[in-house]
């Protein structure tokens, strides 16, 4: 009987993350699912019967962060498939308005928290020379957009970043994949952004999106193709959005 395999998910609480949480232990894997909402985390837990691992963690905190990878009980060590899902996009204000705090907020969540937590679990990987890492970055690492700044920035890094710890991979069976998704709805993606539920709607408003379902398919046929098939980067939108429609000022003042 082949020995299940260990998934961890970050930011699993809702979302995407909920989403392929349940969707890799339903294609057989153990999942280590983390997040910050313990209650929200504990309710999965129920869901799942005792398939995941459900532990509270901060990915703006990476003292937090290492040591719940230090601490994990033995028999969920062994990481297979790491998902850095994890991360958030606050406000759409443009840069002479923006909030420091935010950027900073956004900077320590989606890239130093990301990077801390795929160099504690691929060392293991390396070691028993099988795994692999994805990470969940966005079209705005792209393409830009009025109040997008640093939250694409981010999402840009996480882009070069999974490519460069590919080619730093290289001759390894490890495998690394980002995914960049468009436009998605049904998440609470808009809302924090936001802070307003009627404005969220109104981002979906006409439109047929991308669903965490969605999200949560691509990963599970990714990780599935056999251990020879890399995919680098796949960039997702719904029919209803295109990624063309460069911006001109007609009159500057």
């Amino acid at each position: 009987m082949a020995e299940q395999k260990i998934a961890l998910v970050t930011g699993a609480s809702a979302g995407f993350g909920r989403e392929i949480t349940c969707r890799l232990v339903r294609d057989g894997y153990k999942v280590i699912a983390t997040a910050r909402r313990k209650e929200k985390l504990e309710q999965l837990a129920q869901e799942l019967f005792g398939n995941i691992y459900p532990v509270v963690m901060d990915m703006a905190d990476t003292k937090e962060i290492e040591r719940v990878i230090q601490t994990l009980p033995t028999e969920w060590q062994d990481i297979d498939v790491l998902v850095n899902n994890a991360g958030l996009a606050l406000g759409i204000d443009p840069i002479p308005n923006i909030s420091l705090p935010d950027w900073d907020q956004m900077i320590q969540t989606n890239v130093i928290g990301l990077i801390h937590l795929t160099q504690l679990i691929i060392s293991g990987m390396l070691k028993r020379k099988k795994g692999h890492i994805l990470s969940l970055g966005s079209i705005a690492g792209t393409y830009p957009y009025p109040g997008g700044n640093v939250y694409g920035a981010t999402k840009a890094f996480v882009t070069q970043f999974m490519l460069n710890l590919k080619t730093d991979l290289l001759g390894t069976p490890i495998r690394v994949t980002n995914i960049e998704p468009g436009l998605c709805g049904g998440t609470e993606f808009s809302e924090v952004r936001l802070q307003d539920s009627q404005k969220a709607k109104e981002v979906y408003k006409g439109t047929n999106p991308l669903t965490a379902e969605d999200i949560a398919e691509t990963i599970s046929w990714i990780i599935g193709l056999p251990s020879h098939v890399n995919i680098n980067r796949i960039e997702m939108m719904p029919v209803c959005q295109a990624p063309a429609g460069v911006a001109v000022a007609r009159e500057i003042k």
